[in-house]
């Protein structure tokens, strides 16, 4: 079983994203969990404590974090969908943004 985590940077701002909204998912659409960035930007753990094998979406709420900060956004999300290999890692799905584009990774 896996465990997985999060963050956000706001390239446009040159730093983490706070206050981003993010839900867990599988791909069939059942909320695994939710939460939102902290100061950091990060989200420490989403989800269940172990996630079984399987594929999985999360979903940035982008817009409503652009109207936070000020910034006029084309993306209302983001979502990310990945898939959890089996066995016990961690997975680090981070959202690097700015209003007109996103990029993702696996991270560390």
């Amino acid at each position: 079983m896996a465990t997985l985590s999060t963050h956000v940077l706001d390239t446009s701002l040159g730093r983490p994203a706070e206050g981003v909204a993010i839900v867990l998912t599988t791909v069939a659409g059942e909320e695994l969990g939710s939460g939102a960035t902290n100061a950091d930007g990060r989200i420490g753990r989403i989800g269940p404590e172990e996630l079984p094998a399987g594929d999985y979406v999360l979903t940035f709420a982008t817009g409503a974090y652009y109207l936070a900060t000020g910034q006029q956004g084309f993306y209302p999300s983001a979502s990310v969908t990945f898939t959890v290999a089996e066995g016990s890692e961690h997975y680090h799905v981070p959202l690097v943004l700015n209003p007109f584009a996103y990029s993702t990774y696996r991270g560390s």
